[in-house]
């Protein structure tokens, strides 16, 4: 029973971070995204922390693959597995998802809010840093640097926006299947 209970939960689970990847595919505004969402309620409930960066990260990929190769495919005149300077968005998404070690141990509103807020900044400071010191748009200096993070502040507020409702949707999503199916139930998180 224990072994189908944590296969039923990891389904679930696997399945919300999915969907929440493949919103990306509809209409949104600039960097209005699931990526710190993701990987904060990764890290906040796969029993095996390794699941916490894998599963959230393999659903990012698949939904970049559709986005490149779908979406954007007029840009690329071949298939494209990663795009330039995706590891520095995967950089951030593993951090974030290590923030929410740290930051939901327990699961509570308050918790979920700092570890948003801080899985936007670090989205923010690590995608820009990646521009900057991978592009040529930027000169690589001091000055050079803090231009990039000028030029990526009007992008900021959707950033925080997208990561507050997206945390929102997915902890709450999860926390009313629990409260509606307590096979769900592995260890006891409250959100209060």
């Amino acid at each position: 029973m224990k072994n189908s209970k944590i296969t039923i939960r990891f389904g679930v689970l696997s399945l919300l971070v999915l969907a929440a990847a493949l919103s990306r595919l509809l209409p949104h505004p600039p960097n209005f995204a699931p990526i710190g969402a993701m990987a904060l309620f990764g890290a906040a409930y796969y029993k095996q922390k390794y699941l916490a960066f894998i599963v959230p990260i393999i659903s990012m990929w698949i939904s970049d693959l559709l986005i490149n190769n779908i979406l954007y495919n007029q840009y690329f005149d071949h298939f494209v597995w990663f795009y330039q300077g995706f590891y520095w968005t995967y950089g951030a998404f593993i951090l974030i998802v290590i923030i929410g070690f740290f930051l939901l141990k327990k699961v509570k509103i308050k918790n979920l809010i700092i570890a948003s807020l801080a899985a936007s900044v670090t989205f923010f400071l690590v995608s820009n840093f990646g521009v900057w010191a991978s592009g040529s748009m930027y000169p690589k200096t001091v000055s050079g640097l803090l231009a990039c993070y000028t030029a990526g502040i009007p992008f900021l507020k959707n950033t925080i926006t997208g990561d507050l409702i997206y945390s929102i949707a997915l902890f709450g999503a999860f926390e009313l299947a629990k409260y509606r199916f307590p096979v769900l139930k592995l260890q006891t998180r409250k959100i209060y």
